[in-house]
């Protein structure tokens, strides 16, 4: 029970914020391209209240993490109209890009805080155990939001580069999107997505630091 309570307490900031940031990035971008709506909800902001729905947020990471040790949350729903941007196919996607690109940034801070603490000898596990957790939790969440299936970030991001008339077919797969996520759980295939989006993004991060862990040397 101690370690169960302590698990939960390392995940609770890093799950609370790269699910509230990915929201709150998209709201943000959402605005620069024209759309206010989010900005009118009061979605424009950095302050995890504003963004934090009671069960999505709260509830299901926590029974999901006690069920399986697997975390999954959201936030409350973003709204977005996409008909209000300057060019709404093409701002599409770089609003679903902002989401996923905030949990990148997110890692990578979580990433330096990390080596931080190694730097300057900080002994205590807990500060250890958080900051790796929020590296993970931002690059699963990051890998997860890309897939290319609709209403995921990733499906807006193709349906925003395909022509025309292949990407409006697209979104009429859109009221299924859920039923293929399932599908791809079910089959496994999620999994080798998601191994292969993170090993990249981890590269790119360690890449990234490759300087100050020189330099700390």
């Amino acid at each position: 029970m101690d370690e169960l309570i302590r698990n939960l307490a390392v995940y609770a900031l890093p799950v609370l914020f790269a699910i509230t940031m990915h929201d709150a990035a998209q709201a943000f971008a959402a605005r620069y391209f024209g759309d206010n709506t989010a900005h009118a909800a009061g979605r424009t902001t950095f302050n995890p209240l504003g963004h934090i729905d009671p069960i999505g947020t709260i509830v299901i990471p926590v029974v999901m993490y006690l069920m399986s040790g697997f975390v999954f949350g959201y936030a409350k729903p973003l709204p977005i109209n996409y008909g209000q941007m300057r060019h709404p196919k093409r701002d599409m996607a770089w609003v679903a890009l902002s989401g996923p690109g905030a949990n990148f940034v997110m890692a990578l801070m979580w990433l330096l805080i990390a080596i931080f603490l190694q730097y300057f000898g900080v002994q205590e596990d807990f500060p250890h155990l958080v900051a790796d957790a929020g590296v993970k939790t931002n690059l699963w969440l990051m890998a997860f939001n890309l897939l290319p299936i609709p209403s995921m970030d990733g499906g807006r991001v193709l349906f925003s580069m395909l022509p025309h008339k292949a990407a409006f077919q697209f979104a009429r797969l859109e009221p299924y999107g859920f039923i293929i996520l399932l599908a791809l759980i079910f089959l496994k295939v999620i999994g080798y997505w998601l191994f292969f989006v993170e090993l990249i993004a981890k590269l790119l991060l360690h890449l990234i630091v490759s300087p100050l862990n020189i330099l700390l040397t």
